[in-house]
């Protein structure tokens, strides 16, 4: 059992606190994995490749190390991100009611790999913002790498955990034009979301990801699913009341009842989702709320080292 599993998450409350442990204990399991040529510290040389100005050659470091390396300033290595984050109804599920307020859903989760990644970026002295909407856009910040602004971020996590709203609906695509418009630097844009919207916007939905590329954004997709409940539809054959988390509406039935038509329509969005995400050159992860947080973490790595070639 991992460290850092959902058992483990539920037990932590602060949450820059478990966000730093979280990386922490990433960064340990990097350095025994076959990954651990990953670079998780802010890097300041780059080795010289022939072509390269000698002008900002780092000779004392040649002299220690027998190799050429060149000065990379601030302005050449610092990434800007910007961290999307769904709030509406449909990321509170699995709803756990007031049985436990710690309990992993979709948000949380969201909200916990966020945080970690935050402390990443600061760890690499990268510039972050944050951004989470539901039916429209609620918190919209610009990229900065200062610790006073690393603090309020938090800050802006907490409230959201703290005081779930619910009856929210999502307007996925509005939202992500609007934030599109907002990011003028060319940025890292990480989006964390289930992208549940109604099947006539799914179109406008894919139109939103296209506008984040045609402004030159780097982009990627974290779909955060509960893999077993909402891909699989893994339930007992009984029967369920099944509560729509934004409109409330309620239907009771026999899970196998539907379990083959629910699980082959699942499959057509997400891959359609994928497809579009191809298309359009955004980076689609997979993100299952019940894997722990390595698979987000080791996926902006991947990422942040392709932009960096």
């Amino acid at each position: 059992m991992s460290l850092f599993d959902n058992y483990d998450v539920r037990q932590l409350g602060n949450l820059e606190l478990l966000a730093k442990q979280v990386v922490e204990g990433f960064i340990i399991g990097l350095h025994k994995s076959p990954f651990h040529g990953f670079s998780v510290e802010f890097a300041e040389h780059r080795l010289y490749n022939s072509g390269d100005s000698t002008r900002n050659i780092d000779w004392k470091v040649y002299a220690r190390t027998d190799k050429l390396f060149t000065k990379r300033f601030e302005e050449e290595t610092n990434l800007r991100c910007q961290i999307v984050i769904d709030s509406s109804s449909s990321m509170y599920f699995p709803d756990a009611g007031d049985k436990d307020t710690g309990a992993i859903n979709k948000l949380r989760f969201s909200s916990l790999a966020a945080a970690a990644l935050m402390n990443l970026l600061k760890k690499q002295r990268d510039a972050f913002g944050l951004s989470i909407f539901s039916d429209k856009v609620d918190i919209h910040t610009r990229c900065k790498s200062s610790t006073t602004h690393h603090k309020l971020l938090l800050s802006h996590l907490d409230k959201l955990l703290a005081n779930p709203e619910r009856d929210k609906t999502t307007a996925a695509a509005q939202s992500l034009h609007e934030i599109a418009d907002s990011i003028h630097r060319r940025s890292l844009v990480v989006i964390f979301s289930d992208m549940f919207e109604q099947s006539e916007d799914a179109e406008r939905l894919f139109s939103a990801i296209q506008h984040l590329k045609h402004n030159k954004h780097e982009v990627v997709l974290f779909h955060v699913v509960d893999k077993s409940k909402e891909i699989d539809f893994e339930f007992e054959n009984r029967p369920y009341i099944f509560i729509d988390m934004e409109t409330n509406e309620r239907v009771r039935l026999q899970s196998n009842q539907v379990k083959d038509y629910y699980t082959e329509q699942m499959l057509k969005f997400r891959d359609q989702l994928q497809m579009k995400c191809l298309q359009y050159r955004v980076d689609f992860v997979e993100a299952d709320i019940n894997e722990g947080f390595k698979q987000v973490l080791m996926a902006y790595l991947v990422k942040r080292s392709k932009m960096a070639t």
